[in-house]
Formats: C-alpha cells, sequence, structure tokens
C-alpha cells in the first residue's frame, strides 16, 4: 500500500481533460526481433526516422486507461490486464510485436508510481489518464511493416468528464461510417479516430456531442457513439450492447455487462440494437474509459428525434450503474476479483 503522499498544488476540481506534461515516462524500443529492458525518461519527445511506418502507413495503436488515488491513500488500476491483452489484439492486427502482459502492466505501474505526486487526491472527481502506445519506426518506405517499433507510456492528470454532474446529451447518427466490414474498427488504432474527426464536428456543428455510427455492412444497426460503445436498458429490463466484428472491444463495456447482471439484476446481453427499433429502450447511454458512461438524452435520426428516458435527468439504471462503476475503481465498493490492481 502506497501512503498517502504530497501531492502537485494543482486545481484539482477544476482540471480539464487535455495534455499536462507529467515527470516521467516509460520507453522501449525493438529493433532485432526483441524489446529491450526499457526505462523512465524526462523527455516528453520523440525523434524518430521520417521513413516511419506510424506516420505513412498508420501502423500504431494505443490504449487509454486511468490510475485512481482511493480514500486511503492507495492507488488503483483499473483491469490493466484487459488492456494488455486488447492492446496484444491490435498489434496483431497491424502486424506489430506484441509487448508481453506483465511488462506491459509493470511498465503502467513504473510510470505511476514515478508520478505519484500527479495522482489526483480522492474526493475530487478527478483521476491519472494513462496512454499506452506503440509506433513502428525506422528507415523504411515501402507499403510493408517495419522492423523496429517504440512502446512507450504517459500520464497526465485528468478532472472530471461531467462538470456539475452526471447529464444527457443529445447526438446524432452520422451518414460516414467508422469503420469498413471487416477492417479496424475491432483495433484501437489511431486511423479509426482520424476517421471520426469529420463527422464529429459536423455533429458538433449542429449543437450535438457527438456522431452515433451505424454498421457499415447495411446501416440498420448501431455500432459506436463517437469514440465510445452504446448501450440501452430496454422497458423489460435488459441491458444490451451492440454485437459487430467492428466494434473496439471495450473494457468499460464488458465491465458494465457484469455489473448489469450481478448488481443490477438485469438480463445483459450483447446483440443488435436496430436504429428503427428505439422504442426498446427506456434509457441508453455511451461508455468508455474517459467519460465512464455518458447517458444519451436524444438520437437525431434524418428528420426524426427519438428520446430516450430524459433530456434534462438520468434514468435511474444508467445511474446505478454509473455509481457502481465508479465506485468499484475508487475503491469504496469491492468488485471482482481480477478487477483491481494496486500500484
Amino acid at each position: 500500500m502506497i501512503e498517502k503522499s504530497k501531492t502537485k498544488k494543482i486545481d484539482w476540481e477544476n482540471l480539464e481533460f487535455s495534455y499536462i506534461k507529467t515527470d516521467y515516462r516509460f520507453i522501449s524500443r525493438y529493433s532485432n526481433g526483441q524489446w529491450d529492458e526499457g526505462q523512465l525518461t524526462t523527455d516528453n519527445q520523440l525523434h524518430i526516422s521520417e521513413g516511419s511506418t506510424a506516420l505513412h502507413y498508420g501502423q500504431q495503436c494505443f490504449e487509454g486507461m486511468k490510475a485512481y488515488r482511493t480514500a486511503d491513500g492507495s492507488i488503483n488500476l483499473f483491469r490493466p490486464y484487459e488492456n494488455a491483452k486488447r492492446m496484444q489484439k491490435s498489434c496483431e492486427r497491424l502486424l506489430m510485436p506484441a509487448f508481453p502482459e506483465e511488462a506491459f502492466v509493470e511498465a503502467v505501474k513504473k510510470v505511476v508510481r514515478a508520478n505519484e505526486e500527479w495522482v489526483p487526491p480522492y474526493g475530487t472527481g478527478a483521476s491519472l489518464y494513462i496512454r499506452p502506445y506503440m509506433i513502428g519506426v525506422g528507415d523504411n518506405i515501402g507499403v510493408k511493416a517495419a522492423d523496429e517499433y517504440i512502446f512507450s507510456v504517459f500520464v497526465m492528470p485528468v478532472g472530471s468528464y461531467f462538470k456539475g454532474g452526471l447529464k444527457p446529451s443529445n447526438f446524432i447518427v452520422s451518414d460516414y461510417d467508422r469503420a469498413a466490414p471487416k477492417g479496424t474498427g475491432a483495433a484501437k488504432v489511431g486511423g479509426n479516430y482520424a476517421a471520426s474527426l469529420l463527422p464529429g464536428k459536423d455533429a458538433k456543428t449542429r449543437s450535438f456531442s457527438d456522431a452515433v455510427y451505424l454498421d457499415p455492412a447495411t446501416h440498420t444497426k448501431i455500432e459506436e457513439v463517437g469514440a465510445a460503445n452504446f448501450f440501452g436498458i430496454t422497458h423489460d429490463n435488459e441491458f444490451v450492447t451492440p454485437v459487430s466484428p467492428s466494434i473496439l472491444p471495450s473494457i468499460t463495456k464488458y465491465s458494465l455487462l457484469w455489473l448489469a447482471e450481478n448488481h443490477l439484476n438485469l438480463k445483459a446481453s450483447e446483440g443488435d440494437i436496430k436504429i428503427d427499433e428505439l422504442d426498446r429502450f427506456k434509457e441508453a447511454g455511451a461508455c468508455g474509459t474517459a467519460a465512464v458512461i455518458v447517458p444519451i438524452g436524444g438520437l437525431q435520426v434524418g428528420e426524426d428525434f427519438h428520446v430516450f428516458y430524459s433530456e434534462t435527468e438520468v434514468g435511474p439504471g444508467t445511474q446505478r450503474l454509473y455509481n457502481e462503476l465508479v465506485g468499484i475503481q475508487f475503491g469504496d465498493i469491492e468488485g471482482p476479483d481480477g478487477w483491481i490492481e494496486k500500484v
């Protein structure tokens, strides 16, 4: 257990979700078929070849995680081995060398420990965001996998996504596709996010929080909400999330599926959520690491605007799921075995 320590003099209550240069980051290099031991460094700049495949062919992937200060001053990681496994799958899809699970988690712990003064105090609603990533580097020009790679982890304190509490947001169904059928939708790669920038901007221009994407094959089923996963709670108390080979397997989503069934006594499943059957759902939301849960107040579908529970009030099921998950992350509620890893 880590003792309570001094923290940086920061206005923790008013932190944004934005980049802050912290003291240390971890970096490891891959060459000649193996990873080196890696090291902590204070340098936040990368010096890479102009021929790096990450720059030209999008050979890169990343993860998003958080560290949480608990009431006793210790620090929690939430299901870090799941992030390690997901990153390995992203690497496999892009022909990058996997970074070993144990080494991944230990690297994350090293960076969090080295930046412990940046971990927000318990009770502020803030947390330490963790960004592991991998890029293809080296002198390349042909379209092929690189021979050299960089794996790195950096962190920064971020504020609560919700200023003034959990509030519903409105979204709009996009005409754009987030990912192609049998493409890279299930991998956490930068290209998926670059493709979402234009439809996301279009949605915000129309005063919506973000775009909702339908399945690229038939455009009849909901897949994702911006950079987050979708969920709905039906009138007969079933918690449903979309199923598709082009959806990113969200750790938050699978955690909510478990909590819905085991803590809220809801039937929980992955299944098709057809865009013309929204009346099935009394509540809906988006979920992911950054925001945990964003309640969906209304959804613009063509000329029609569908309201779920309310545009101003959070549904009771959504509120309970949020409270349960955040409670586990900050150590106030005991979670299933293996969900919390102490730093």
